[in-house]
């Protein structure tokens, strides 16, 4: 097929395959938006910026003393309404002379579409990084010495890991740190002799090593205040949908445009075992969930 912008002799330019190469380039730049920290159960039923994706928790029902002659009694299965919006709206948008020039610059291979799409998954990162930690529940800080930041901070790894296990978090755990805890526990012998620490590919999504049951990834993007988080991915939904591409001609410049449109948002999942239901047959989000928890670092002065 050949398009109205296109030379007959050289038309292989085709919009319609850019958005799986989007994604493919995307996906591996994310920690917090990624399948180790975040699951991606409900993409595709995206449409438009203000969507509201409804989540369904099933309450385990009691189990009863059989007596006779008591019998038994019935339970209605009951659940609870929780509510995904799709609150984010970011574009991507590269002009260009002609359409066919991005297909020389190597389409989505290009220097300037690379940045672009780093700058898109920044954003969708540091969103969903505030999402899991502004519902993450506190444990003490880090107290860091001079003399004891690496045994500090791999105790507070196996805090939190206690902290789940009590909580009976199923494995496939993370915990994801800030370049500043990466630096000093990758000091400490149970990471750096961790069979995983150096492996190939270890370093994708920011994966820096895999410890006590968790998978180890660092990130830029912390939250606030914040300085290590740990979790499993099913505390967290990110859903994410590109719109497409489109490309035309420029109202403001002689040169054609291509763009997408990304939309997306993300939850704290609860569940009925660990959160407070409310008589409204909702969760009371306001109180932090079990299945998260986060810490922050009291770092020693600087000599």
């Amino acid at each position: 097929m050949t398009f109205a912008y296109q030379n007959p002799f050289s038309h292989s330019f085709v919009p319609e395959i850019w958005d799986a190469d989007l994604l493919t380039q995307f996906d591996p730049l994310l920690v917090w938006a990624s399948g180790l920290v975040s699951n991606n159960k409900y993409d595709g039923t995206i449409a438009k910026q203000g969507d509201v994706v409804h989540i369904n928790s099933l309450l385990r029902p009691s189990v009863g003393d059989y007596k006779l002659p008591d019998g038994m009694t019935a339970q209605r299965p009951e659940t609870v309404d929780q509510k995904l919006p799709v609150t984010e709206a970011k574009y991507l948008q590269v002009l260009v002379e002609n359409a066919e020039r991005v297909q020389v610059a190597s389409g989505l291979d290009s220097p300037v579409n690379q940045q672009m799409i780093r700058a898109l998954a920044r954003e969708a990162d540091t969103f969903m990084a505030n999402v899991i930690a502004s519902a993450a529940t506190p444990l003490p800080n880090v107290k860091a010495s001079a003399s004891n930041t690496p045994q500090a901070l791999y105790g507070a790894v196996l805090d939190m890991m206690l902290a789940l296990d009590d909580n009976d978090v199923p494995d496939g755990r993370y915990v994801v740190i800030s370049p500043r805890v990466k630096r000093h526990l990758i000091e400490h012998p149970a990471v750096a002799n961790a069979a995983a620490y150096g492996e190939g590919g270890v370093t994708a999504n920011g994966v820096v090593a895999r410890l006590a049951g968790f998978t180890v990834l660092s990130t830029t993007a912390m939250p606030k205040g914040v300085d290590i988080v740990a979790g499993h991915p099913s505390f967290a939904t990110y859903a994410s949908q590109f719109t497409g591409f489109r490309q035309g001609q420029s109202e403001k410049y002689r040169a054609d445009y291509i763009d997408t449109l990304h939309l997306y948002g993300g939850k704290v999942v609860r569940f009925p075992e660990l959160d407070t239901k409310k008589p409204d047959n909702t969760f009371d989000e306001a109180k932090p969930t079990k299945g998260i928890v986060k810490a922050a670092v009291d770092w020693a002065p600087v000599a």
